[in-house]
């Protein structure tokens, strides 16, 4: 797989001892049994050193945080942790540790305004990032299989490589596929003939396979075909689906999709798994069909070492469980740049699973411009 590449030329950057030691632990304890649940107690003894980690080595956070008098000898609790709005990574390099350490950058898509630059996430501990993405992709997609055949409606690594959704893609065929084939280039040109090949070819040799790609994908592709329905594929196939609805032809919903795709590869609803991720993620949030098909599990589970609320969206106070607000993610694998993230993204947390909703309407939510606007003065950037 092609490497991302770095944003300097020097392969000796020195990590802090502590941030070190850290992300080294992280790194065990992610590629640990997933079915390990973290104690309350576990994740905020590990959300504290984080923050403590990139407060000492962040100099962006930590002006940001000292503006808001939370420092590590005040703040008791995760949920205390001064949250960075995704806005943020438009405008500021927000690295924990040395720079030189930087190994590849990720970059946003696009964003809510047409207005604001793109953003992009620094990341310096590839194997961290590999660790969790690699043991969340196991658990969710393949529960009960080593490798699959990968048939994927999302670009490669080598043709967009700086998007972390063809990164993780990429990452995850080159340990759990038994071979991968990628049918949309770099500018989401779709090969619907092969693809069509490949998934009929797969139907008659019984070779049960993992599709992957966009709503956007998909919806292009339902379209191409107009209601035609190719040879069933083996039921122990599974396709992940992730992104919006609201495609560039025209609008669906979630159940639309679903059956659709249903019907043309002759696969239930419940072998299609949504995945909720963005560029300044670096953990994956799942839908649980194939690890609990007997039960009625509505939502996204995240992993263990990532934990979400929903926000008032001015006032930033966490909302009652079932009751919708902005989502804010404190995610551990984010330990190189900044832990505590707060979304333009809305929904409900209940039973600590996240109910998504879509995106908060039109310009950012008051109390997100609140807090970017406080991390821009503190960093002393003029915002563009």
């Amino acid at each position: 797989m092609t490497d991302i590449s770095p944003t300097t030329t020097s392969p000796l950057g020195m990590e802090p001892e502590e941030l070190d030691g850290l992300a080294s632990k992280l790194e065990v304890l992610f590629s640990a049994d997933f079915t390990s649940r973290w104690s309350d107690l576990e994740f905020e003894e590990l959300a504290l050193h984080a923050f403590n980690v990139q407060f000492q080595h962040n100099p962006v956070y930590r002006r940001f945080c000292e503006g808001k008098n939370a420092v590590p000898t005040s703040v008791t609790s995760w949920q205390q942790v001064p949250m960075v709005p995704t806005t943020a990574f438009r405008y500021l390099d927000l690295v924990t540790g040395d720079h030189s350490s930087v190994r590849m950058v990720f970059r946003t898509s696009g964003t809510t305004s047409t207005t604001l630059s793109s953003g992009r996430h620094l990341v310096s501990r590839p194997s961290l990032y590999h660790a969790s993405l690699l043991s969340n992709f196991r658990e969710h997609l393949l529960p009960d299989a080593e490798k699959i055949k990968f048939i994927s409606l999302i670009p490669s690594p080598a043709e967009m490589p700086h998007s972390s959704l063809s990164y993780m893609v990429g990452v995850a065929a080159d340990t759990m596929s038994s071979e991968v084939q990628w049918f949309v280039d770099g500018e989401g040109v779709l090969n619907s003939a092969g693809l069509i090949k490949t998934l009929n070819d797969a139907a008659l040799a019984g070779e049960e396979v993992l599709l992957l790609g966009t709503a956007f994908a998909f919806v292009h592709w339902l379209d191409e075909l107009a209601g035609r329905e190719l040879r069933r594929l083996p039921p122990g196939s599974r396709i992940m689906e992730t992104g919006g609805f609201k495609a560039r032809a025209r609008d669906i919903t979630k159940e639309q999709l679903y059956k659709s795709l249903s019907m043309t590869v002759g696969l239930e609803t419940n072998r299609i798994v949504n995945e909720y991720g963005m560029t300044e993620l670096l953990s994956q949030l799942y839908e649980s069909h194939l690890t609990q098909p007997n039960e009625l599990q509505e939502g996204h589970t995240p992993p263990p070492w990532l934990r979400v609320r929903a926000l008032n969206p001015t006032t930033l106070e966490p909302v009652a469980e079932n009751e919708t607000g902005i989502l804010a993610f404190f995610d551990l694998a984010n330990l190189g740049s900044v832990c505590h993230v707060l979304t333009e993204d809305i929904g409900q947390v209940i039973d600590g699973r996240i109910r998504l909703e879509g995106r908060f309407p039109g310009a950012e939510p008051r109390g997100c411009s609140r807090a970017m606007d406080e991390l821009m003065t503190s960093s002393q950037v003029t915002r563009r």
